[in-house]
């Protein structure tokens, strides 16, 4: 029964890192892309700020996933 379990908590872990990645990518690294490329001297602190809530975020679940990993039965 323990095989169960662990592969059962190893896929909830795989699901909180791909949400932290997906989190990464449209959160931080989208607009990061996009202020740089559009780059017109104005300010963008808005953008750069929800850039930060998204990488704290992710970052969070991230080490949510890997707390999910260590109740995996040897």
């Amino acid at each position: 029964m323990s095989l169960i379990q662990n592969e059962r908590t190893k896929l909830t872990a795989t699901y909180l890192n791909g949400i932290a990645v997906a989190i990464f990518g449209v959160g931080v690294l989208a607009p990061a892309v996009t202020n740089f490329s559009n780059w017109d001297g104005s300010s963008h602190v808005v953008s750069f700020a929800i850039a930060g809530i998204a990488l704290i975020s992710s970052i969070a679940i991230h080490f949510v996933a890997r707390k999910i990993l260590k109740g995996l039965i040897p």
